[in-house]
């Protein structure tokens, strides 16, 4: 055998290729067949999703499980359990960790050839990690839907509109491409937007309306069980109606005075409302006065009880009560006297009124000197300091005739002369005439007077000149025969001075 080897050995080694060439080949092709070789590939993880229904699910064919378009497994089987479709879910031992309890899938065709894939969504971290065997409940997959399903639930009528639709589209598509029909569907985005909106309050329009049914549906259940209640209910309500109607008279004069009843309610309230607020400043005032209270009256407790005090007379020692051994007797000693000062107390009371009225003028007289207008105006007080003054100032001066009063009086020649037209005549002339007549003091009040009088001599002719027009004047004026002509007239010599 060994010769026969040797001597073939070409034809060996080419038939040892050969079966090595096939081993590969065989592996190969299972290994595209999705074969698993024990020992050499990890176990998958499975899962199982429901569906209501798996047309067009193949297993072993490669339809794929994806999670955003990245494949993470494939379908492994399928089969019907109680009218579900259960299928079976192969994932890759590294994709595990991440489908959680809330996971949901939908079955979708990769071509128009139906071949199938279940597109995964692996659920929120907020729920637990799926386990092995775990289940996706029916009621979150989807199957796929086909398009006689959907022609099948609309009438004829739309029907025929969505015909015309898809072909219209056809034809106005025809030779342009899908470019112009994305960039359509991207303006209409808006409006999916709030499409969406929409059906999202519609949706929760629906639950809302079906929660009502149901709630209506209870209730009319709740009712049906409940009829006897139910007609004792009308009975009384119709009994309560016509105890109603035979006192529409009172009910209506009742409604008619309400208006009235409630002006006053409204303005009693607002009084109410006004007591209110001076009585809670007040209430807390009197709070300490409140809380001295057990205070004062255990007070009061120990002074009329036995051993508030030690007696001064009597044993030494011995207790007795200060009301009674001690606060009575001094009223029974100060009777005489109260009785005594009880006609005082009369015409104190009296007089009081005319006392208030007298102290009440008083403090407005204090007010009224007391006041001091402010910097441009001095009060009372300020004048009665300064005329204070003024008195120190006018007595401080004296002499050896003794106190004397120095007065000093100041003005001009023309404020004298308007003393003069608007003073008496005599007292006039007696004491500021000897001023006004002064050339070197006022010359124009002194040449007005010689004017006036040589004025006053030639009205009274005959009489007799004088050198000094002054002593005439005076005699003029005191009606004097020895400074006159006795030929003239008496009339009396008044000038008028100038004053300005």
């Amino acid at each position: 055998m060994k010769r026969a080897i040797k001597n073939h050995a070409g034809d060996v080694a080419a038939i040892f290729a050969l079966l090595v060439l096939s081993v590969g080949i065989a592996g190969y092709i299972l290994t595209k067949e999705r074969l698993r070789f024990p020992f050499i590939q990890s176990t998958p993880f499975t899962m199982k999703a429901e569906f209501s229904t798996a047309q067009a699910v193949t297993p072993g064919q490669g339809q794929s499980v994806r999670v955003s378009g990245v494949q993470i497994g494939e379908i492994g089987g399928v089969k019907l359990d109680n009218g579900v479709a259960v299928v079976t879910l192969q994932i890759d031992p590294k994709y595990k960790h991440l489908i959680h309890q809330n996971a949901t899938a939908l079955l979708r065709p990769r071509t128009g050839l139906k071949d199938m894939f279940i597109e995964l969504n692996p659920g929120t971290t907020t729920s637990p990690a799926a386990k092995p065997g775990f289940t996706i409940p029916v009621s979150n997959t989807e199957p796929d839907i086909n398009t006689d399903e959907i022609l099948s639930s609309l009438d004829s009528d739309s029907r025929q509109y969505l015909q015309l639709l898809v072909n219209g589209a056809g034809d106005g598509l025809k030779g342009k491409g899908g470019n112009e029909l994305a960039g359509l569907l991207e303006r209409f985005e808006p409006t999916h937007r709030d499409l969406a909106r929409v059906n999202s309050a519609v949706a929760v329009r629906g639950r809302d309306l079906q929660q009502l049914v149901n709630s209506l549906q209870r209730l009319n259940t709740s009712l049906a069980t409940k009829q006897p209640q139910i007609v004792t209910l009308v009975n009384s309500s119709s009994r309560v109606f016509r105890a109603f109607a035979s006192e529409d008279g009172n009910i209506s004069r009742a409604v008619a005075d309400l208006p009235a009843t409630l002006n006053q309610t409204t303005e009693t309230l607002g009084k109410v409302q006004t007591f209110a607020q001076e009585l809670g400043p007040a209430a807390t005032n009197l709070l300490p006065a409140a809380h001295a209270l057990p205070a004062a009256n255990q007070a009061l407790i120990n002074l009329d009880g036995p051993g508030a005090s030690t007696c001064q007379t009597g044993s030494p020692g011995s207790t007795c009560s200060i009301v009674r051994d001690q606060i009575r007797p001094f009223v029974r000693a100060a009777r005489p006297v109260v009785r005594n000062l009880r006609p005082a107390a009369i015409n104190l009371a009296k007089a009081t009124p005319k006392l208030s009225n007298v102290f009440v003028t008083l403090n407005h007289f204090v007010n009224m000197v007391g006041y001091n207008p402010g910097d441009t105006e001095h009060g009372y007080l300020w004048w009665l300091a300064w005329l204070n003054h003024n008195a120190r100032t006018l007595f401080s001066v004296q002499d050896a005739n003794g106190d004397f009063r120095p007065l000093f009086l100041q003005a001009s020649c023309a404020t004298f002369a308007q003393l003069v037209n608007g003073t008496p005549a005599a007292a006039a002339i007696l004491n500021l005439t000897p001023i006004l007549s002064n050339a070197g003091l006022c010359p124009q009040q002194s040449q007005a007077i010689t004017t006036a009088y040589r004025k006053y001599q030639a009205d009274n002719q005959g009489s007799t000149a004088s050198n000094n027009a002054v002593a005439r004047a005076l005699g003029a004026l005191e009606g004097n025969s020895s400074n006159a002509n006795t030929g003239g007239s008496n009339k009396l010599f008044l000038p008028k001075l100038p004053t300005n």
